[in-house]
């Protein structure tokens, strides 16, 4: 159990707490924030100086903290030492020593502790601004601070050396500064346009608008009130973390209403934003009274059965609720077609009962699923763009080096596909004896998300059930589904006579815009061959 402590924070003494960024239970890692803070010039995030479980928070928001201040106890048992390292934070943003020309000064940044490369989110003047000393000049930006630079003396600004996006480090120039009292610099005259462009500090960010008041121009004619517009609405006021988890999720942050003290936006407000958004976007069909159906197709007729006899309401299953949009829109975003086929298993039939005897006594069943598997690695080797996906873009294919082999298993609650990973470096053995424990995971309801993710190809079987042909559904991103029914005793010509052979259907669903029906037909032809010869599942 260790404290971690407020670290060197520069210059800054008693900086509020606007934010915590943790609770008590969470587990936390090294260099996680755990706290923001917020002076009249710069944002910082407190990193956590190792990883732990949050055991005690010391403070709260609005508190104000000092270098040593107590934040939180954590319990880093197992995972090293978490003694408060003193990293180096932003310092007080006092600008740095002007170089000095006739009559004008270039004004660099200061120094920012060990930050270096740190991006200019914002700049907060132009040429032709009449500033004031301590006003805030430029907002820079680095993955644990918000700071503002300001400028060391009153004047004009001549001309602006950086521009947003720029990377900039101790002692990059950010612009000229002419004139003014205090700059040890003979004055400028100010010029007659400057007092109106200085009449509203319509430029700083939410940070300089609650900034002391020595850092607010002094306009020297009363401000001309304007309509509210594009260029007068307030920059977001918000810590490092949600302005990237916004650019992460697309979020435009002058949107977002801030309920963080001085209105500040926090994580909570930026994911009600983005739920918001969603509840208010219509359904491209209800738009057009289409109802819930897709492509504007008439609504959906509304029925009381019970006029027509007795009823009784049932409820969806949870996994048919879960799967029921999934299958929808593989089914309507994807331009299946089916190819039909069969094998002739009977060989592979008679080897699979010479070999449950010796499997029944190892606790499991050997399934003719489980040489399904196998046989679809051998064609998937043989055609690798059935073991593909689609790219984003929807111009290029990834073809997957791996055989993770989802299997549709039939439960109480509905239809789930775990999967067999890693399906070509497993014996016939290995499989079956896996799918008899992810089935049974499967029928208590105990399979994990991870157990159902990352399948580069499926098998429906049906076998077990009957039917003799069906159209599966293909389990996006893959591009091609394997539906298997009931295997039947058949009379098949053998050159000579018809003599009785087991006879499985096979039916091939795929993606017609990865594959084409002359592939579709090779891929099934080939895995009934392999099928039909056990002897080729080891070639």
């Amino acid at each position: 159990m260790s404290q971690v402590l407020v670290p060197d924070i520069g210059d800054f003494k008693e900086v509020e707490v606007i934010e915590v960024l943790v609770k008590p239970g969470d587990a936390v890692s090294k260099e996680q924030s755990l706290i923001t803070l917020e002076s009249d010039k710069a944002t910082m995030e407190i990193p956590s100086p190792g990883a732990g479980v949050v055991k005690e928070l010391k403070i709260k928001v609005g508190d104000k903290v000092s270098k040593g201040s107590p934040i939180l106890d954590l319990d880093d048992r197992g995972n090293g030492e978490a003694q408060p390292e003193e990293k180096p934070k932003p310092k007080a943003a006092k600008a740095e020593p002007p170089k000095q020309a006739a009559g004008a000064m270039t004004v660099l940044v200061s120094d920012i502790g060990d930050f270096k490369e740190v991006e200019v989110i914002e700049v907060l003047v132009k040429p032709g601004d009449a500033v004031t000393k301590e006003q805030s000049l430029i907002t820079l930006e680095s993955d644990k601070a918000t700071m503002e630079i300001p400028s060391p003396a009153a004047g004009v600004v001549k001309d602006v050396k950086v521009k947003v996006g720029d990377k900039i480090s101790k002692g990059s120039p950010i612009l000229t500064l002419e004139g003014g009292a205090g700059g040890g610099f003979p004055p400028a005259p100010i010029s007659k346009e400057a007092p109106a462009k200085a009449e509203a500090p319509k430029t700083e960010s939410p940070k300089a608008q609650t900034a002391k008041p020595a850092a607010v121009p002094a306009p020297t004619a009363p401000p001309v009130p304007r309509e509210p517009s594009d260029e007068t609405v307030a920059k977001p006021h918000a810590s490092p973390s949600v302005r990237k988890f916004a650019r992460e999720l697309g979020v435009d942050l002058p949107r977002v209403q801030g309920s963080g003290p001085k209105g500040r936006i926090l994580h909570a407000d930026v994911q009600a934003f983005v739920k918001g958004a969603l509840a208010k976007a219509p359904a491209p069909a209800a738009a057009k009274g289409g109802g819930a159906l897709p492509f504007n197709l008439p609504a959906w007729p509304e029925v009381d059965f019970a006029k027509f006899g007795p009823v009784e309401k049932e409820p969806l299953s949870r996994i048919q609720k879960l799967s029921g949009p999934y299958l929808h829109r593989n089914w309507i975003s994807i331009p299946h077609v089916t190819q039909f086929d069969e094998a002739d298993i009977t060989d592979l039939e008679a080897f699979r009962k010479n070999q449950t005897v010796e499997t029944e006594k190892k606790g499991f069943k050997l399934t003719m699923l489980a040489f399904m598997i196998k046989a679809c690695v051998t064609a998937l080797k043989a055609f690798p763009k059935f073991n593909s996906s689609l790219d984003k873009s929807g111009e290029g294919l990834i073809i997957k080096k791996y055989y993770h082999v989802g299997v549709a298993v039939d439960t109480p609650g509905g239809l789930v596909v775990p999967v067999v990973r890693d399906s070509d470096r497993k014996g016939v053995f290995d499989i079956a004896h896996e799918l008899g424990e992810i089935s049974k995971l499967a029928r208590d309801g105990k399979l994990k998300p991870g157990d159902m993710q990352g399948g580069t190809f499926s098998i429906s079987s049906l076998g077990g059930i009957g039917g003799t042909a069906f159209t599966p559904i293909i389990n996006a991103p893959e591009v091609a589904i394997l539906g298997v029914s009931r295997s039947t005793i058949r009379p098949v010509w053998n050159g000579k006579e018809f003599a009785p052979r087991l006879i499985l259907p096979l039916s091939l669903s795929y993606d017609h815009r990865v594959l084409d029906g002359a592939t579709a037909a090779r891929f099934s032809a080939f895995l009934a061959s392999v099928l039909s010869d056990i002897r080729k599942l080891i070639l």
